[in-house]
């Protein structure tokens, strides 16, 4: 990486921020859902559930914060999907700059947007009462955590980014990743699941990541599931970064 890398992924990463810029409704899209979720869960079914001494919304959005994100980055994929399929990414290719900026426009791109949009569904948690002790550092640790996490997940959007046939197929992909975390511990304790869903739900990255956010809110030990947390992070975006850069330079080879 040299100055030149820095200065196209700069000027590339402005371009993908003012299409964002001129439309807005890509982020209230990734917004609306979880924030839709987060209403039913605490306003409809909270009361039914049994979460212990914390309120329903404390509880939740952690889960709710993993959804936001597995949203967004669906985005990334049909944004690239978009530059490949109209010629974008050949012209570029065609002029004097780094590849690799093309790429990592797109990731760093993915990681503002999503930024906002958490940042919305807390400012939301908040008016419906979430409420956290958590010190500076506990914040910042789990605003390093949702980072990694949407660096990972991104990384993984690039490939269907760069392979799928279609619009669709290139978003579709997000779906099993907004699905995962209702398997997990984000919106009940996996104590009440039965055996082969509790097996699956303990061992299965979003429980790791979810109770990791949860003690950190809640100021409680985090134990082990940092580290188990950040090594799913780690091993997804080391895979996903790999094998995204092959298939990149596959296709425009």
């Amino acid at each position: 990486m040299n100055t030149r890398f820095f200065g196209d992924t700069g000027y590339l990463l402005g371009r993908s921020l003012r299409h964002i810029a001129r439309s807005p409704d890509t982020i209230i899209s990734t917004a609306i859902t979880p924030i839709a979720m987060m209403l039913l869960f605490v306003y409809v079914f909270g009361g039914a559930i049994n979460s212990g001494s914390e309120s329903y919304v404390n509880y939740l959005l952690p889960g709710i914060l993993l959804i936001t994100i597995a949203s967004g980055i669906s985005y990334t994929a049909f944004r690239l999907f978009l530059d490949m399929k109209n010629g974008i990414v050949e012209r570029f290719q065609s002029m004097p700059i780094a590849r690799s900026s093309i790429l990592w426009a797109h990731v760093l791109t993915s990681m503002v947007a999503n930024l906002i949009s958490v940042v919305v569904v807390v400012v939301v948690a908040l008016l419906m009462g979430f409420r956290s002790g958590a010190s500076v550092l506990a914040w910042l640790a789990v605003a390093g955590i949702l980072g990694l996490v949407t660096l990972a997940l991104t990384w993984l959007a690039v490939i269907p980014g760069l392979t799928a046939k279609s619009v669709d197929g290139a978003s579709a992909f997000a779906y099993p990743l907004i699905f995962l975390p209702f398997i997990s511990s984000a919106f009940v304790p996996t104590d009440s699941m039965p055996g082969p869903v509790r097996a699956f739900a303990e061992h299965q990255p979003a429980t790791s990541i979810v109770n990791a956010i949860r003690d950190l809110f809640t100021q409680q030990p985090v134990g082990t599931d940092i580290w188990i947390a950040l090594g799913w992070c780690v091993g997804i975006l080391v895979i996903a970064y790999l094998v995204a850069t092959a298939t990149y330079r596959r296709k425009v080879s």
